[in-house]
């Protein structure tokens, strides 16, 4: 009786543990290929159009596995750029999306955020590192666009902060009540990079930020 499956091999006694796997490499795939030849009836040999099918399987995996593998140079060529660029950016200043700012020698960074509308009030949040609050500032009234406050680095009750990191958030209202929608960032120098998973970061203070995340660079 003639073999006509690959799946059939183990019948003929060769137990292919990639046979029972449902993922195969073109050489699990090529070992099994030539197997069944092996072990086909020489008076009733494979059918042609199966045998090219399978030869056609067979092209086809190979093309996937080098497209895998270009794949993989690419990443790794972008990865090896990128690590190379963010060393560049040390000693500069940056902007990037974040909420996060700063509080060295009780001098807090300034908060930079942008409105998408014009809002008749705008009150913005702080908080610590472990989400407790610290303050809230009102700006009152703001044109749509980016906008920058000051913190004095106290807290609600006029007690200065300790240094650290702290986070902020954006309550901003149009005359209706309705919320305004606003974006974060947080600015600062480059001091090093640091390199989490073969992606690189940039360190603002205790901060590390990813590249993507950078919108301004500033000498």
């Amino acid at each position: 009786m003639a073999i006509t499956g690959l799946e059939s091999v183990n019948s003929a006694g060769n137990g292919f543990a990639a046979a029972e796997s449902n993922e195969m490499d073109k050489d699990a795939f090529l070992e099994l290929l030539v197997t069944q030849l092996q072990y086909q009836d020489p008076l009733n040999p494979m059918d042609s159009t199966a045998f090219t099918s399978q030869l056609a399987q067979f092209s086809s995996l190979e093309q996937l596995n080098n497209v895998n593998e270009n794949l993989e140079y690419s990443q790794l060529y972008q990865s090896s750029i990128n690590n190379s660029q963010a060393v560049s950016f040390i000693g500069k200043d940056i902007r990037a999306i974040g909420d996060t700012i700063s509080v060295n020698n009780g001098i807090p960074d300034s908060l930079f955020f942008k409105l998408t509308e014009q809002a008749d009030n705008v009150v913005v949040n702080i908080y610590d590192s472990n989400d407790n609050f610290v303050k809230s500032l009102e700006a009152g009234s703001l044109d749509s666009g980016e906008q920058t406050m000051a913190w004095d680095g106290t807290d609600s009750h006029g007690n200065a902060v300790a240094d650290g990191e702290y986070q902020f958030e954006i309550m901003a209202y149009d005359g209706s009540g309705e919320r305004v929608d606003a974006a974060t960032y947080t600015e600062g120098r480059v001091k090093g990079v640091t390199f989490k998973d073969s992606r690189a970061e940039l360190l603002v203070g205790d901060r590390s930020i990813a590249l993507s995340n950078i919108i301004k660079v500033m000498d």
